[in-house]
């Protein structure tokens, strides 16, 4: 599968047309999500019937599409309440866009309070500040 590791994910909100292929969904992101296709950022398009999934990404000498179809059940959308933004996209983590590949749905996954350890730079600026 593509590294995700260092690379922005984007969701397309819209449902697409699975006919289209690279040079088709390079031009939709660039002409309405108005996002550069060669920045190396991952680009998650889901069909109308969230049966299918493609994903589109630029590495250094070449484009990736992926595709997904599930022979039962559906990929999730996101809620209405997040779209309600009138965002194109939606940003996902690796985790979420594993989570939606899987079948999960990513908008309801309960996150559990955790320990974070907090940043060097963030107390050294709170040490610094007057």
């Amino acid at each position: 599968m593509l590294n995700t590791t260092g690379r922005r994910i984007f969701l397309a909100v819209d449902p697409m047309d699975m006919r289209r292929g690279i040079d088709r969904l390079a031009s939709f992101v660039e002409g309405q999500l108005q996002a550069d296709p060669y920045a190396g950022d991952l680009f998650v398009f889901l069909s109308r019937d969230a049966r299918r999934v493609k994903i589109l990404a630029w590495e250094s000498s070449g484009y990736w599409l992926c595709m997904k179809r599930l022979e039962k059940g559906c990929f999730s959308r996101p809620r209405q309440r997040l779209l309600a933004t009138g965002e194109l996209t939606v940003s996902l983590s690796p985790a979420e866009l594993g989570l939606l590949l899987e079948g999960i749905e990513v908008h309801r996954a309960t996150y559990r309070r955790h320990y974070h350890r907090p940043e060097a730079n963030a107390a050294i600026a709170s040490d610094n500040s007057p």
